[in-house]
C-alpha cells in the first residue's frame, strides 16, 4: 500500500488552508497534522524468516490504518446525512480535468445549487483559488508527501469550511488512481475522471479504482478526433471490473455532454 510510495512516512505535514489566508497573518486558518501510519519501513532481505515477519508487520499495519480510516469516515457519513449534504469524492490521473470540471460545473448551476470544494494537492493552492473564482467556497489540503486524501483530513477540513445545510460538497482528491481507491472519506459516491488522452485501457490497469466508484466520467470527448482512443471498448472494460459504473461522456472544457452530468447531480442533490 502507501508504505512503499512515501506518503505515510513519519513527519508528513498536512496543511488546511483558505484561499487568500496567510499562515503568518491568519495562523488560525492553517492547520497542521502529522500523519505518522506507523507505515514499516524495514527492509530485511538477508534471511526468509526475517522477511516473512516484516511482510506480516507491514500487511497488519496497513489493516490497522484502514480500519481506523474507515471508522472515521463513517463518522463524517453521518455527519453529511444530518446536514443533508450530498458528498462526492472525485479521482482521477494527473490531469484528467477535474479542477476544469468543477469550474465549469459551478460557475453553470450556482443560481440552482450551493457548492463547497475540497481540493487535494501535495502543493500550492492554485486550484482552490480557481474553485472561488467561479463562486464556491473552498480549502485546499495539501498532503506534502502524501498521495492521497482520508477520512482525517476529510473531517479537519470541513470544520474549517462549514458547508451549509442542504448543499453539495465537491472533494477533489489528490491526482492518483492508486491510493485514494483504498480510502473512504465519507462521500456518498465516488467518481472516477479518466480523459480520452489516456489509454482506453486504463480500467484494466487500474480496476480496484473503478471498482470502487459509482460514476466514471470520461472527459475532453472534444479531442476523439485527435487521438486513439476508443470509447466503447473504455466502456467496455469498465463494465468488467464493474457491471454497475454510470457513465457519462463529455467535455469539461467545450460543455458538450454536460447536460447530462448537470441532470443527474441535480436529482442526487433533490433526494439527498
Amino acid at each position: 500500500m502507501c508504505d512503499t510510495c512515501g506518503c505515510g512516512q513519519p513527519g508528513n505535514t498536512v496543511t488546511i488552508t483558505k484561499p487568500g489566508s496567510s499562515t503568518h497573518s491568519h495562523p488560525g486558518h492553517e492547520h497542521h497534522h502529522h500523519h505518522d501510519h506507523d507505515h514499516d519501513h524495514d527492509h530485511h532481505h538477508h534471511h526468509h524468516d526475517q522477511s516473512v515477519q516484516a511482510e506480516s508487520k507491514v500487511l497488519s499495519v496497513e489493516q490497522d490504518v484502514l480500519s481506523r480510516n474507515n471508522l472515521l469516515a463513517e463518522r463524517n457519513r453521518g455527519y453529511f446525512e444530518a446536514k443533508g449534504l450530498f458528498v462526492l469524492n472525485l479521482v482521477s490521473s494527473p490531469g484528467a480535468g477535474k479542477t476544469t470540471l468543477l469550474e465549469r460545473t459551478i460557475r453553470e448551476l450556482k443560481d440552482k445549487i450551493v457548492f463547497s470544494v475540497i481540493e487535494g494537492d501535495q502543493q500550492t493552492l492554485r486550484d482552490a483559488d480557481r474553485i472561488e473564482a467561479v463562486g464556491a467556497a473552498a480549502v485546499q489540503i495539501n498532503t506534502g508527501n502524501g498521495c492521497h486524501l482520508d477520512a482525517e483530513m476529510i473531517n479537519s477540513a470541513v470544520k474549517e469550511l462549514r458547508p451549509p445545510d442542504q448543499s453539495v460538497l465537491m472533494i477533489e482528491n489528490v491526482g492518483n488512481l492508486v491510493c485514494p481507491a483504498l480510502f473512504d472519506l465519507g462521500e456518498a459516491k465516488k467518481l472516477v475522471i479518466i480523459s480520452v488522452t489516456e489509454g482506453d485501457d486504463k480500467p484494466l490497469k487500474y480496476p480496484t479504482m473503478f471498482q470502487v466508484s459509482h460514476i466514471c466520467i470520461i472527459n475532453k470527448t472534444d479531442l476523439l478526433p485527435y487521438v486513439d482512443f476508443d470509447m466503447e471498448r473504455c466502456r467496455e472494460y469498465a463494465l468488467k471490473v464493474n457491471p454497475d459504473l454510470v457513465f457519462f461522456e463529455l467535455s469539461a472544457r467545450s460543455g458538450e455532454g454536460m447536460d447530462d452530468w448537470y441532470k443527474w447531480l441535480q436529482k442526487q442533490v433533490e433526494r439527498a
